[in-house]
C-alpha cells in the first residue's frame, strides 16, 4: 500500500472523549431544558470530539467538489450525456451552478478537482488538477480501474485537502460531478451492504423504467465480470468505483486524520465514505450526513455506517449541495454550545 495512505491510516484515532464530555456538561447548564436542542446538541459534541476542544469554531468552511468520468457511460445509463461532466466543471469554476450558490449563502469557498474528466480542463484558478486518467474503464467489460490507479485515486483525495490546510480549513463538504457515477455507486453500495443490486439503484439524474431497469441489469454485469471483495474496500473502488469517488474517500481519511468534521453529501459522496470506512473504520466517527438523498440506495449506505442523516429534503443532485446545508447546520450547533449563555451567567434559575 502506498506509504503515504499508510500514514493517514495509521494516525486516524479516536474522538476526544474530555471535550466531548465537556461539551456534553456545557450543553447541560445553557438557558435550555436539558436536550430540547436535539441532534443540534448531539452534533456540537460530535465536532468537540473530533476538534479536541469543548469550545470548537467552524469559521474556515470549504466545500470540495471532484468531477471525473465514467467509461459505463458507453452501456447506456446515463439520461445525459459524456460531455455534461465537462460542461458542469466549467459552470463551478464560473460561480454558476447550485453548489457556488449555497455556498456563497454559507460564506464557504469550492474548491473544484479535476479527478479524470474526458478532455481534461484547461488550468484556471479555483480548479485543482490530479488527474489520474481520462475517465474510468467501462466496468461492464472490466475493472473501472487499476490497483494501482485506486490508490493513486486516495492518495490525491489526501494531497488535496491536506493543501488546503494551509489555507484554513474547519470543515470540509464533500462533493461530487461525473456523468455515470450513481451506477458506479449503486455497484459499491450493493458490495459494501450486501443488499440486492435492484434495491439500491435509483434513476440518477431521471431514468425512464426501460433505461432503469437496463441500468440494473448493466451493474449485475459489472459485478460478474469483476467480483469485486467486498472484505477489500481497494479491490471494490478498483473494479467498479470512480476516480472522484477515491479521490473523495481520500480526502475523508486525510480530513479524520488531521481531525476535521467531513460533511457528506449524496449518494456519490456516500459511497466514498463506504470506501473510507471500510479502509478506517474509525474514520467514520469523523463524519457527519448532511441529508437522506432521494436515491434509494443512500439509506442502506448510512444504515451500513450507522449514520443518521440531518435532513430529509429529496435532493439527488450533488455537486456537495446537501453538504452546504449540513456546514450551516454544523455551525449553528457549535455557535449554540459555545455563544448561548449557562444559568449561573444569565442569573435564570434552573430546574429543581
Amino acid at each position: 500500500m502506498n506509504q503515504r495512505l499508510t500514514h493517514v491510516l495509521d494516525v486516524i484515532g479516536p474522538l476526544n472523549a474530555t471535550a466531548m464530555a465537556e461539551a456534553r456538561a456545557r450543553q447541560d447548564v445553557l438557558t435550555k431544558p436539558r436536550r430540547s436542542l436535539g441532534r443540534l446538541e448531539d452534533l456540537s459534541v460530535q465536532i468537540a470530539g473530533i476538534r479536541g476542544s469543548s469550545s470548537p469554531s467552524l469559521r474556515q468552511k470549504l466545500i470540495v467538489t471532484m468531477a471525473a468520468d465514467h467509461g459505463v457511460v458507453a452501456e447506456g445509463v446515463s439520461a445525459y450525456p459524456q460531455a455534461v461532466t465537462r460542461q458542469m466543471v466549467d459552470n463551478f469554476i464560473a460561480g454558476g451552478a447550485a453548489i457556488n450558490v449555497l455556498a456563497r449563502h454559507i460564506s464557504a469557498r469550492v474548491l473544484v478537482v479535476d479527478m479524470g474528466v474526458v478532455g481534461g480542463v484547461e488550468p484556471q484558478p479555483g480548479l485543482v488538477c490530479q488527474m489520474i486518467d481520462f475517465g474510468t474503464g467501462n466496468m461492464a467489460r472490466g475493472p473501472a480501474m487499476s490497483a494501482s490507479q485506486a490508490e493513486d485515486a486516495l492518495v490525491a483525495g489526501i494531497e488535496v485537502l491536506e493543501a488546503e490546510i494551509e489555507r484554513g480549513v474547519d470543515i470540509v463538504g464533500a462533493g461530487d460531478m461525473g456523468i455515470g457515477n450513481t451506477t458506479a455507486s449503486a455497484a459499491i453500495c450493493a458490495v459494501a451492504t450486501g443488499r440486492r443490486v435492484e434495491e439500491v439503484t435509483g434513476r440518477g439524474a431521471g431514468l425512464d423504467d426501460a433505461q432503469m431497469a437496463h441500468k440494473i441489469a448493466v451493474i449485475r454485469k459489472a459485478l460478474e465480470v469483476n467480483r469485486p471483495d467486498p472484505g477489500d474496500p481497494l479491490d471494490v473502488l478498483a473494479k467498479v468505483g470512480g476516480f472522484e469517488i477515491g479521490g473523495l474517500a481520500g480526502l475523508m481519511l486525510a480530513a479524520a486524520a488531521h481531525r476535521i468534521p467531513v460533511v457528506l453529501d449524496g449518494f456519490n459522496s456516500g459511497a466514498a465514505a463506504l470506501i473510507a470506512a471500510g479502509l478506517s473504520p474509525m474514520a467514520g466517527e469523523y463524519f457527519i450526513a448532511a441529508h437522506m438523498s432521494a436515491e434509494p440506495g443512500h439509506a442502506a449506505m448510512l444504515e451500513h455506517m450507522g449514520l443518521s442523516p440531518l435532513l430529509d429534503l429529496g435532493m439527488r443532485l450533488g455537486e456537495g449541495t446537501g453538504a452546504a446545508l449540513g456546514i450551516t447546520l454544523a455551525e449553528a450547533a457549535v455557535r449554540l454550545l459555545t455563544q448561548m449563555a449557562t444559568f449561573d451567567e444569565a442569573g435564570v434559575s434552573n430546574k429543581e
